[in-house]
């Protein structure tokens, strides 16, 4: 072996210390040793002695459940008791964790305590109150009689938000325009007045439905800061929105996470894009007017960073579709913003786009607003195909992809992305990207990716060279090499794939609506297998017509459960204060400004 491999596997080997430290914890304790890197990754390089000090830190790690951790309480601590109150403060934590995934940022301090007896946590208001001590967890006062609690991270993400939007709003000066460009005879009252917020006021919102000129309105915005001699950012979160954000305004755009400047964190010799990000308060962003589109996937912490990168004077422009699914992560910020009444908000209801989506911008609409007509489109732009069960959706999509669409319409079979619900099943993702792959490019059967396969990441990896690439961004891969390494061409630009980051890439012939949120196709094909009923909403299904450009096909195999979600089931309510916190902030005239030295 050479000294210079030597020297690798010597550096890998110190840096992975941390993960075999708590390796040495939990496999005595009987839990799998996979666990570690997380821990790690959550807690540190000092992660070993902390779970020994309190071993139900392991709650703040994704996968980690009460019973695991209650394990290693009992193997590292003699006598251990259910009524630790470290057990307690770490159970309040976990539950508002696993609540946060649902998308609160608060709950009633109650109904915690009544969610800690599924883990016989004994006094529920104890472990509530040893949450708060510790400040992990904090309390907000409520109108009803009670207070609510949240984990401090997401509480004080809002508040920065509110803050943030606050200051904006105060220091904000109007953009002047010369006379001979305010006309901008080619927008409409509704989109003049969008733009003329936007030139006006700190923060401002942009919303409405496809077809309705949002993207014109946003590229005359950006026409007329430029010639007013003003920078401008454009930028959205994944990076098929922002490429598509490049071509619509014909200025360069970027991903969130680019543009503020994701920060690497090195882990078990492995590199990952979430310790946080350099543009921030100290070295905030250049640009006079930053433009976000797609904002209805923010979630409170994206949305914080990017307020707190933001100096005084700049004009935040929020661009997007409330009706679509709210983000993944905790919060609705989009929402919450539009409905605090805090901020000049431009809603565009008129439809334009005839030539290039008539039928798909009508049929939007009407979902948006709570109704599924009958479709019936000579032009062949939308078609709903029936099916009768799983089975036979599959069955139906693979045809459409293959055959249908190519040959009747003259859309290739790589322009079609496939939409779904569901993971598991017939009519799931991993079964048909299996068919599709089966159809479309077999390969050698010699390893998990071929060349000329679609992909997807499920995660960001902006270390990937030479570009980095944004979770939810599709692919092809382009060359494969004998470890498994690929190099994948996405919208953004190449990037090699290795690693653990190869664990973050599946098939992406077919997709699940969450996953397709934030980018467009030429053809989408929507699949409704019966298994979804349940998790139908309008929100869903609005989401997943609305990523078609020319062409959309329903295969429509959950009989009346579709129409009826569509009627009757909005997004699920979220639990948040930003509303309340924006009020408070701009009622109250907003915090003070930076220093402007």
């Amino acid at each position: 072996m050479g000294p210079t491999r030597a020297g690798r596997l010597l550096s890998a080997f110190i840096a992975a210390g941390p993960v075999y430290d708590v390796v040495g914890e939990l496999v005595p304790a009987g839990l799998d040793a996979r666990l570690a890197g997380r821990v790690v990754d959550a807690l540190g390089p000092g992660a070993a002695r902390l779970l020994r000090d309190d071993p139900w830190q392991l709650l703040v790690v994704w996968g980690a459940t009460p019973a695991d951790a209650d394990r290693l309480a009992r193997a590292l601590i003699p006598d251990v008791r259910r009524d630790d109150p470290r057990r307690g403060r770490a159970l309040v934590g976990y539950v508002l964790a696993r609540q946060a995934r649902d998308g609160h940022t608060v709950s009633p301090a109650g109904l915690v305590g009544d969610a800690l007896r599924e883990f016989g946590a004994g006094d529920g208001a104890a472990a509530v109150s040893a949450a708060l001590e510790s400040g992990a967890v904090l309390e907000l006062d409520d109108d009803d009689d009670d207070d609510l609690i949240g984990l401090a991270r997401y509480v004080e993400a809002e508040d920065g938000i509110a803050q943030g939007i606050a200051r904006l709003a105060a220091t904000a000066e109007a953009i002047g325009i010369d006379r001979g460009r305010r006309a901008h005879g080619s927008l409409d009252d509704a989109q003049q007045a969008a733009v003329a917020a936007a030139l006006e006021s700190g923060v401002s919102v942009l919303t409405g439905g496809p077809g309705t000129g949002k993207s014109r309105t946003v590229a005359t915005l950006v026409a007329l800061a430029e010639a007013a001699g003003k920078s401008v950012a454009l930028a959205a979160p994944t990076g098929r929105a922002a490429k598509r954000l490049e071509e619509l305004c014909s200025s360069p755009a970027s991903t969130l996470h680019r543009l503020l400047g994701a920060q690497p964190r090195q882990s078990g010799g492995e590199v990952s894009f979430d310790g946080g990000f350099a543009r921030n308060e100290e070295w905030p962003l250049d640009e006079d007017v930053v433009v976000v589109d797609e904002a209805s996937m923010l979630d409170v912490d994206l949305a914080d960073a990017l307020l707190t990168a933001c100096r005084d004077g700049t004009h935040l422009v929020f661009v997007g579709d409330a009706a679509q699914l709210p983000s993944i992560g905790p919060g609705r910020v989009l929402g919450d913003l539009i409905d605090s009444g805090s901020v000049p908000v431009t809603e565009l209801r008129t439809l334009y786009r005839q030539d290039e989506g008539g039928s798909i911008a009508r049929l939007a609409r009407a979902v948006r607003e709570g109704e599924l007509p009958p479709v019936d489109d000579p032009t062949r732009e939308v078609v709903v195909v029936p099916a009768r069960g799983s089975a036979e959706a599959a069955h139906r999509v693979v045809q459409l992809v293959t055959d249908s669409i190519p040959r009747a319409l003259g859309i290739a079979a790589d322009q079609v992305q496939v939409v779904t619900p569901v993971h598991r099943g017939a009519a799931g993702t991993l079964a048909l990207n299996s068919a599709l792959k089966a159809k479309l490019n077999p390969g050698s059967g010699k390893g998990r990716f071929d060349v000329g396969d679609r992909v997807v990441a499920t995660a960001n990896h902006l270390e990937a060279e030479p570009f980095g690439y944004a979770n939810g961004e599709v692919g092809v891969v382009d060359e494969v090499e004998r470890d498994g390494t690929v190099t994948v061409e996405f919208a953004s630009g190449p990037a090699v794939v290795k690693g653990k980051a190869l664990a973050d890439l599946v098939h992406g012939w077919a997709i699940t609506v969450h996953r397709a949120q934030g980018s467009e196709f030429p053809a989408v094909v929507v699949v409704v297998p019966p298994e979804a009923g349940g998790m139908l909403s309008r929100p869903l299904v609005y989401t997943a017509m609305t990523r078609a450009q020319r062409h959309l096909s329903v295969v429509h195999g959950a009989g009346p459960l579709l129409a009826r979600a569509v009627r009757q089931i909005g997004t699920l309510p979220r639990r948040t204060r930003l509303q309340v916190m924006l009020r408070e902030y701009l009622d109250g005239g907003g915090p003070p400004s930076a220093d402007p030295s």
